[in-house]
């Protein structure tokens, strides 16, 4: 293992330019975000065309093919350098591994190298304006017009869907069988002129889902994931490994690095610190040491169920487990930020407030969606009552 940590030192040295370590421009993915820095770009290349965006998948589709534990020293080694790396967002988390268990050779060969390579940006087409926690009710329709699927229909909350070039969808193929039965699980190219994005204003002030609306659009039938009409199957396991993403369990949440609060340094900036150097106010100093605690607990339950699925694969129902934990805590840790920053957390303009108050402001409001999005905190303790602990119904 050495062996191999000398030869990441070496190509990270040679490979990882300044501008890609430490904090800095977006690394984009897709057609449409674009970068100023062009050596942003070579970085994303170089890293996919190695395999790293995407470590452990196998090299025949533009993978690393390295162990699990190669795969750590990789984490590490990126860490290190402080790098910033294009975790290509859901062809990572969610659709990638869909295809590497359900998808044809040929599919495999079309779709995961470009996700390596950060080249094609992905979003999901699941919820309707009247199918969402009841997902099966959906209506959106696939049409069978011989070698494609002709698709009319709409659906909201779609992702980053104004930046992504391909979609992955669940569409109605059979009317007359029970709900479940009749679904089927298609890959549509957006460059296409039967669909419309449009982005969604939200509270927080940002447009980050968006309503697609299908008009006549075509799906090739050589992008049928999985068997016509059986495409709730394939759609529930890509929910298991978006939820598992969110809990922090795949492998590109293993490697991201985001800014966490410092909530005992913002503490002791707004409330104070006493004679001793702790926070002045005991009540809030227990509160910070409690969500330290959860914090710290949750990662090495993360870190120990990453190391025991030695599959690499979604564990299944479990990862509702995570799912849920992690997005309360996410909530949880934007709310407490913004308490202990009291008035100055409550802001959303004007002078008077720094910029990173204004931005926390604006996380207490975004990280709300993490309980509702990848299934609402509901369904994951349904899931969890159901399938984990197989209570009654």
């Amino acid at each position: 293992m050495n062996t191999f940590r000398e030869e990441v030192r070496d190509w990270l040295s040679d490979n990882c330019p300044n501008s890609a370590r430490g904090s800095g421009e977006q690394i984009t993915i897709g057609s449409i975000m674009k970068m100023s820095d062009p050596a942003l770009l070579e970085w994303r290349r170089k890293l996919g065309a190695k395999g790293w965006t995407i470590p452990t998948w196998p090299k025949e589709y533009g993978g690393g093919g390295l162990t699990p534990q190669e795969s750590h020293v990789l984490v590490e080694e990126l860490r290190a350098i402080k790098a910033r790396v294009p975790l290509v967002g859901q062809g990572v988390t969610m659709i990638g591994p869909t295809l590497l268990e359900f998808g044809t050779e040929d599919q495999k060969r079309r779709h995961i190298p470009k996700i390596a390579l950060g080249d094609v940006m992905w979003c999901q087409g699941y919820s309707e304006p009247g199918a969402g926690s009841d997902l099966a009710s959906l209506q959106t329709r696939a049409v069978d017009k011989g070698d494609y699927f002709e698709v009319n229909g709409q659906k909201t909350w779609t992702s980053g869907a104004q930046f992504a070039d391909w979609i992955f969808v669940l569409v109605r193929t059979d009317t007359q069988v029970p709900k479940h039965e009749g679904i089927s699980f298609v890959l549509m190219d957006l460059a296409q002129e039967g669909i419309d994005v449009r982005p969604i204003k939200l509270i927080s002030g940002t447009s980050a889902f968006c309503d697609t609306f299908f008009d006549n659009a075509v799906a090739d039938k050589v992008d049928l994931v999985g068997q016509l009409n059986k495409g709730w199957s394939v759609g529930k396991r890509l929910l298991q490994y978006e939820r598992s993403g969110h809990g922090g369990l795949s492998e590109s949440s293993a490697r991201r690095v985001l800014p966490e609060p410092d909530l005992s340094a913002t503490a002791k900036k707004y409330i104070g610190e006493n004679s001793e150097g702790k926070i002045a106010d005991a009540a809030m100093r227990e509160e910070v040491i409690r969500f330290a605690m959860n914090t710290r607990c949750f990662k090495l339950t993360q870190q120990r169920a990453r190391e025991e699925n030695a599959s690499g694969k979604a564990m299944g129902a479990t990862t509702s487990i995570f799912k849920l934990y992690g997005a309360n805590l996410s909530r949880d840790s934007a709310d407490l930020q913004c308490r202990l920053m009291g008035s100055q957390g409550n802001g959303w303009a004007g002078n008077s407030f720094s910029r990173k108050e204004l931005e926390w402001s604006q996380h207490a409001l975004a990280y709300r969606a993490n309980t509702i999005y990848g299934g609402t905190a509901e369904i994951q303790k349904n899931i969890i009552a159901k399938r984990v602990l197989n209570l009654p119904e």
